[in-house]
């Protein structure tokens, strides 16, 4: 196991059980975002739908994953990579989900322009999800 989940559950003051190492390190060793359903498969035990269910949640509310929404209004899971932390995200990037190959990225070098919103207007969070063809696709 990769000693970084152990160091990233100890920072986060999360004790270590089993469906959060596997889970973690599916997320560590994966460059693409991922479903409920790609975490059930992709983690070959058989943690019920709930405790993969639990466990993304305290990694969002933790920092240490984001939500990426898709155009099923469906949701994806990505590793944080900036400064996030409980109840602060800072992942103010671009992600791009491809047409072709259902692929979802996190595009960290393209950084969401602040917003003028109204006075007395507070954005909490902003999104930008870029739909298309991705590279390895479009060679094809």
């Amino acid at each position: 196991m990769d000693s970084r989940v152990h160091d990233i559950l100890r920072r986060n003051q999360l004790s270590v059980t089993a469906s959060r190492e596997k889970i973690l390190n599916l997320f560590l060793t994966n460059t693409r975002a991922l479903a409920h359903a790609d975490i059930e498969h992709k983690a070959g035990e058989k943690f019920d739908r709930v405790t993969v269910y639990r466990t993304l949640q305290t990694f969002v509310e933790k920092g240490i994953l984001h939500t990426i929404p898709t155009p099923d209004n469906s949701i994806k899971y990505a590793l944080c990579k900036n400064d996030c932390f409980e109840g602060h995200h800072h992942d103010n990037h671009y992600h791009f989900v491809c047409s072709v190959c259902g692929k979802t990225e996190c595009f960290e070098d393209f950084i969401i322009p602040s917003v003028k919103l109204p006075k007395d207007y507070i954005a909490n969070n902003m999104e930008i999800v870029v739909n298309g063809i991705c590279s390895a696709c479009r060679k094809k």
